[in-house]
């Protein structure tokens, strides 16, 4: 005698992977379309990262090393002092590493130690990060690169950036079914990938007046914040 289950049950009964994988994304029944478009949102910079650190030179690594450590601890006293709070301060490299003499047919002579230490400082005010980076230097500090700037939260912005690409996708979308005598029946896929956010910009430097020394500026200007979607379009 055979027994019969209701096709609910029966679907009970499958594993959820296999019925995963019978949900299929109906077919195309239409003409294809894949526009790849582009949404662009201009913001001001509100953070500047910039390295700033000390290089040191003796004839033993100790000396080196103690010398480093002695400018260093007063490069951060100088950014605290500052108002740079401790999350926006990291170690970005400590180095030590002997200097050569080389001559002709000889094997290099070790001449002396090379003590290198940075930090990474985050400034969120960056009017005030030229003014800092002057005071660094008068701390001791004579290495600095950077910065680079970037946008703390640029969510809103990206969003921004998502409306503006998917209204071109559409835009676009239509004036190709228009030509072609179709319409835009629906949106198959989407998918976007977002810009880099931030890269480095240089320290500018400009004289205040003819009797004051030159003091650092940093200048923020305009930052892009893109977003580029594909999106494929079915036309009937």
């Amino acid at each position: 005698m055979r027994s019969f289950l209701p096709a609910a049950a029966l679907l009970m009964l499958i594993p959820a992977g296999a019925q995963a994988q019978s949900v299929a994304t109906a077919p195309i029944a239409g003409t294809r379309l894949e526009i790849s478009a582009r949404g662009e949102v201009k913001r001001v910079p509100d953070i500047a990262t910039i390295s700033a650190g000390v290089v040191t030179q003796a004839v033993d690594a100790r000396t080196a090393l103690s010398d480093n450590s002695a400018r260093m601890t007063r490069v951060v006293a100088a950014l605290r002092k500052a108002g740079v709070a401790e999350r926006d301060l990291s170690t970005a490299q400590i180095s030590l590493s002997p200097q050569y003499r080389y001559a002709d047919n000889q094997p290099p002579v070790i001449t002396g130690y090379q003590a290198s230490n940075s930090v990474s400082v985050r400034f969120r005010d960056i009017s005030a990060s030229g003014a800092i980076l002057d005071a660094l230097v008068a701390q001791g500090a004579n290495q600095i690169n950077g910065p680079a700037l970037s946008i703390d939260k640029p969510e809103a912005a990206l969003d921004e950036a998502r409306l503006s690409a998917m209204a071109a996708a559409r835009s676009r979308a239509a004036l190709y079914a228009r030509a072609a005598g179709l319409t835009v029946r629906r949106i198959v896929a989407i998918s976007e990938s977002a810009d880099e956010q931030s890269r480095p910009y240089p320290v500018m430097m400009r004289a205040m007046s003819a009797d004051a020394a030159a003091k650092t500026e940093v200048l923020p200007g305009e930052q892009s914040v893109g977003v580029t979607v594909a999106v494929t379009f079915e036309l009937g």
